[in-house]
């Protein structure tokens, strides 16, 4: 059996054709071990690390930083047996070109390629990866086509990508992703995203993380001990770079690019209704005080987003047709809720969803929540967290915008925009008075949802957080 073993590009779930590598994790010459995550790779949908399918030593990196490589492409190459003596130098032929080698039958012989789906080792798929991770791997595609390159600005394209395993190419360097060589700084955007804001210069850190990795932690603790300047060439790299004709234009890829294609595709099928509801909610953000004031609630993030969830899981069970699809010949009802939470990231917008949400306890809900949303701002949000969504909630309010039109999300039938809470004047027990207000917008599919269903789904929704603790002791 050889000791060389080429790893593919697997898909990573979804029936996601293609990646783009985003950062090595490893460098040609490092030692590796199984499960450790050795690339981070954007999908149309998330940004996942892959771990290694074999501990030993990395002989070849096939693909720099950049390149959007196709399910099925080998992306990597490792010596699984290191210790057994030097690998032999199979012979090439050189092509008219002279840029690529052609490899030698024997040399591609010596070169083993990761099994296909169903030979996978034990432990890997869904398998905790060092560091508390989670590997994500669903299974290997059979394609082999050439991988596209989208090349950086001001880059001088590659002479020449190994397809072999062999120890001279050299390793990749490890780019910032605000465009620039980082030096070897190794950090994720959202860690980058934090040094910018605190003003911490990255170059100046030693990472304390996965192969010296750089994490949030690390920032928080300069920034805590000492104030540092952003230096220029950080904010020059950051502003848009626009060209002789004063544009700039932006490659529409990754999470971008599929988020277009969903809404319009929802935009132009489902035929779009959207109710407002303006409410008091000073009950139900005093209900969230005493909430935070009890003791077992006081190591929980609790927002008003909480409250509207819990709404919307109440309301449901009232009226179950709004969480329902549409499938042409017919109306699936589904009773189980798989609620939806929009989010905007760094890679654009996203809606993981918690699964069967309506089962779930308010501590249960607001733990769930929590760990949704900081996953999805770390950039950790795998596929299958957003898949199978049937409802959604998108809290524009956080923006201050007091509401919005929203498109559903394909497949889902409704929609509801949390806006901001506001203190305005508001007609109390016969007084005008000073009140927290917010206003509800509600989308959905005219085709499945009528006027009088969507005007009661939203008008539960608004008694509730007029008056959570009356409404949960009625409905319930």
């Amino acid at each position: 059996m050889s000791r060389i073993k080429t790893f593919n590009l697997p898909d990573l779930g979804e029936g996601l054709t293609e990646g783009e590598i985003l950062a090595w994790l490893v460098k040609v010459g490092d030692t590796i071990e199984l499960n450790q995550p050795i690339v981070e790779v954007e999908t149309a949908k998330a940004a996942v690390e892959i771990p290694a399918k074999w501990a030993g030593q990395v002989q070849a990196i096939h693909h720099p930083e950049g390149t959007t490589v196709e399910v099925g492409t080998p992306i990597i190459a490792i010596d699984t047996d290191p210790g057994a003596g030097p690998l032999e130098t199979p012979s090439t032929t050189a092509t008219p070109s002279g840029d690529l080698p052609t490899p030698s039958a024997a040399s591609l012989a010596a070169v083993e390629v990761a099994p296909a789906e169903g030979m996978i080792e034990p432990g890997l798929i869904g398998g905790a990866a060092p560091g508390g991770r989670t590997a994500v791997l669903v299974g290997y595609g059979p394609r082999t086509t050439a991988a596209k390159r989208r090349p950086r600005k001001g880059e001088v394209p590659a002479q020449a990508v190994a397809t072999t395993a062999t120890p001279a190419i050299p390793a990749p360097q490890i780019h910032d992703r605000r465009g620039g060589a980082s030096g070897g700084v190794l950090a994720k955007p959202p860690v980058r995203k934090l040094a910018k804001d605190l003003g911490v210069d990255l170059g100046t850190l030693t990472g304390s993380g996965p192969l010296g990795s750089i994490t949030r932690e690390d920032v928080q603790q300069a920034a805590n001990g000492a104030t540092v300047v952003v230096a220029e060439p950080i904010a020059a790299a950051t502003a848009p770079s626009f060209g002789a004709d004063r544009e700039q234009r932006i490659p529409v890829k990754g999470v971008r690019k599929l988020t277009a294609e969903n809404m319009s595709r929802s935009a132009f099928t489902a035929p779009h209704v959207t109710e407002f509801l303006t409410v008091d909610v000073t009950r139900a953000m005093k209900a969230l005080d005493r909430l935070r004031g009890r003791r077992e609630w006081r190591d929980v993030r609790v927002s008003p987003l909480l409250l509207v969830a819990k709404a919307v899981l109440l309301a449901v069970q009232r009226h179950p047709m709004v969480n329902s699809t549409w499938a042409g010949d017919e109306i699936v009802v589904k009773e189980y809720v798989n609620l939806g939470i929009a989010a905007a990231t760094e890679r654009g917008l996203i809606v993981p969803n918690v699964k069967d949400a309506g089962r779930l306890s308010l501590r249960e809900l607001a733990d769930a929540l929590t760990d949704l949303v900081q996953t999805a701002k770390s950039g950790r949000t795998s596929p299958a967290a957003m898949s199978g969504g049937t409802l959604t909630i998108t809290n524009v309010g956080v923006f201050g915008v007091d509401t919005g039109t929203p498109i559903l999300p394909p497949g889902e039938s409704a929609i509801l925009a949390f806006g901001a809470v506001r203190e305005m004047p508001w007609v109390h027990k016969g007084k005008v008075k000073v009140r927290q207000v917010t206003t509800l917008g509600l989308s959905f599919d005219h085709r499945i949802v009528d006027g009088e269903l969507g005007s009661k789904f939203l008008r539960d929704v608004g008694d509730f957080l007029t008056d959570p603790e009356a409404a949960l002791l009625a409905w319930t």
